[in-house]
């Protein structure tokens, strides 16, 4: 969790979760780091680039083994190392992509310049991780048209997520709302990495993604009305009285609810398919879209 997100739970008065201890914790691990790596004589922009390339190696990884099972946790279909592998490299990624940030902020390396820079390369290790699995899909013996469509929506959502914050806040000081920020679509798919379900990575955000997206064109236009007509602006989280109550995942990280939502993306990569194996990616997948174009 980064500054931002603590502040916006302190004001959200919402009652602190899990995450928040462990966000807290890795916050402070994650500045001890950058002192030794500033010490080693690291910038922001090599830490930057060194992510990027561990990412592009977790793609291609996912261009051999997107739909491939894990032996050590599921055994269905075709087997491989290579979701594990990219796993681990989307780990080491994640690590350089909140550590340059910190390199830049404790020691005093941050630039105008290398926050474009930063931004840049995150769009583009969105964009690689989702063409490997578009290319997975694409050389299977017979191409999976539905997974295909699945991996272009899910780096479409990405990118329109980002998009939409970028031009509200030339606008508006801030358009951080909706679950799925960067950290959580990066730790969505490591985690389906890891677990050997990288489709149900891709349904997940092919489909909950784009309401992240509405989320974040709605807040920008009702804000922009607020601010034109003198009105304050609409409450970031949940909406006052019983309906937000019900607003889960409006409610900022570190909250119950936000650990509450977490869990339930996790299960869903962790279990779902092993219960309803149309989840599943490999060869002789279903192919709804191959059908319904009578191909």
């Amino acid at each position: 969790m980064d500054d931002k997100s603590f502040r916006a739970l302190r004001e959200s008065g919402a009652p602190v979760g899990a995450s928040r201890s462990i966000g807290a914790a890795i916050a402070s691990a994650r500045d001890q780091v950058a002192r030794v790596l500033i010490w080693l004589g690291a910038t922001p922009n090599r830490v930057t680039l060194l992510g990027f390339a561990l990412t592009c190696a977790a793609a291609w990884c996912l261009v051999w083994g997107a739909s491939h099972s894990v032996a050590y946790y599921d055994r269905a279909g075709q087997t491989s190392w290579w979701p594990a592998f990219a796993a681990l490299f989307l780990f080491l990624a994640g690590a350089c992509d909140m550590l340059d940030g910190a390199v830049a902020r404790v020691g005093g390396l941050g630039s105008r310049a290398g926050a474009v820079f930063d931004s840049t390369i995150d769009r583009l290790s969105d964009m690689v991780i989702y063409v490997g699995c578009l290319l997975h899909f694409a050389l299977l013996p017979k191409v999976n048209l539905t997974y295909q469509l699945l991996a272009i929506l899910a780096l479409s959502n990405g990118v329109f997520i980002s998009y939409v914050k970028a031009r509200a806040e030339n606008l508006i000081d801030d358009c951080s709302v909706g679950y799925w920020l960067r950290g959580e679509r990066v730790a969505a798919v490591l985690i389906g990495c890891a677990t050997g379900h990288v489709p149900a990575v891709l349904w997940q955000m092919a489909i909950s993604g784009s309401f992240t997206a509405w989320r974040r064109i709605e807040y920008a236009y009702h804000t922009l009305r607020a601010v034109d007509a003198g009105r304050p602006p609409p409450p970031r989280g949940p909406v006052p009285g019983w309906l937000g109550k019900l607003q889960v995942w409006r409610y900022p990280r570190g909250s119950i609810q936000y650990d509450v939502v977490t869990g339930l993306h996790i299960a869903f990569i962790v279990f779902a398919p092993l219960l309803f194996p149309a989840l599943r990616g490999g060869a002789g997948a279903v192919d709804p879209v191959r059908h319904w174009l009578g191909l």
